[in-house]
């Protein structure tokens, strides 16, 4: 009897060599991607619907504190959509959308604001901080950090052929970047999470849409990398095949010839815009992957799509 329990252990601890060999394998091969990303700004876009997991929002809030750790600079933009829409919903509040954006009026803009830099923010912090991290939430209101303007929107009646402008209310675009309040943070030990509110040049407070948000903070930025968390694995070609890297010429063709569609559009067109801005590579990618952040950055095939160089430029010969 006692030689079957020694045996039993002898199992064990090889087993569990085992396994410890395999996780230091797993770090050593991570090693050189972290020396490439060590020192240079990451931005995340956190989407709404892949926020909506609480073991997924455990698992992402890990891999930020993780990139921390390791020397790179995370910052952190999350949207909200779909809390916005069912606290409306709850407070019997209408919504309208033209083309993709919510028309926010004065009312709907303080449940916008009310839940992006509230609710959601203080989320998502809160779960950075559970992880060891020491996040701080901020939205595009703090020190000017994104100053914007009212969107506008030129639609034709296909009837009349009169083009008429849609008024979209408390909706902005950004205009000019002030990136001081997040260098300030990312020279600390502090990551910046960043709710997508920004405000116009004569105080009014506007909603952003968080892609675009993103997008034009990871260029004023010059980030190395923007990944854009969503609710799909990526860029599908015609035959429904993840795209693994595309450049900018041949993400605008997908849009052309309807291979990309619908709300994927101004997503793979903040990309480009994001690249051709100086942003070195965005990828879109599955943010209900549990660590899809830390695969994406940290292996060597990466978990989405990149659009990795900017319009016109030479092709590499392997994924950047």
């Amino acid at each position: 009897m006692a030689k079957n329990g020694s045996k039993s252990k002898n199992t064990a601890k090889l087993k569990s060599g085992a396994a410890a060999q395999t996780q230091a394998k797993i770090l050593a091969q991570a090693l050189p991607y972290m020396q490439r990303y060590g020192g240079t700004t990451v931005v995340v876009k956190y989407g709404g619907h892949a926020m909506g997991d609480e073991a997924l929002a455990e698992s992402f809030a890990k891999d930020i504190v993780l990139l921390k750790q390791a020397g790179v600079n995370p910052v952190v933009v999350h949207g909200g959509g779909p809390q916005i829409g069912r606290l409306l919903d709850e407070l019997n509040i209408k919504s309208r959308f033209e083309d993709g954006l919510r028309v926010t009026d004065k009312e709907t803009l303080d449940v916008v604001e009310m839940v992006l830099s509230g609710a959601i923010n203080k989320s998502i912090v809160g779960a950075i901080n559970a992880q060891g991290g020491q996040a701080v939430g901020i939205s595009g209101k703090d020190a000017n950090l994104m100053i914007a303007k009212k969107t506008e929107r030129r639609v034709t009646d296909p009837v009349s052929n009169i083009e008429k402008i849609i008024d979209l209310g408390y909706v902005g675009e950004p205009e000019t970047v002030n990136t001081h309040i997040v260098d300030v943070i990312q020279k600390s030990d502090l990551i910046p999470v960043v709710a997508p509110i920004g405000a116009s040049t004569e105080g009014e407070t506007l909603n952003i849409n968080a892609d675009t948000f993103a997008g034009a903070l990871a260029s004023a930025l010059k980030a190395k990398r923007l990944l854009m968390l969503t609710d799909v694995d990526g860029v599908l070609d015609a035959k429904d095949k993840l795209i693994q890297q595309m450049a900018g010429t041949e993400a605008r063709a997908l849009i052309a010839n309807g291979v990309v569609s619908g709300g994927m559009i101004p997503k793979v067109e903040t990309c480009i815009d994001a690249v051709e801005s100086g942003v070195e590579g965005v990828v879109i990618i599955n943010g209900k992957v549990p660590h899809a952040v830390l695969l994406e950055l940290f292996t060597e095939h990466g978990a989405g799509t990149l659009i990795g160089w900017p319009s016109g430029a030479p092709k590499p010969p392997e994924r950047l």
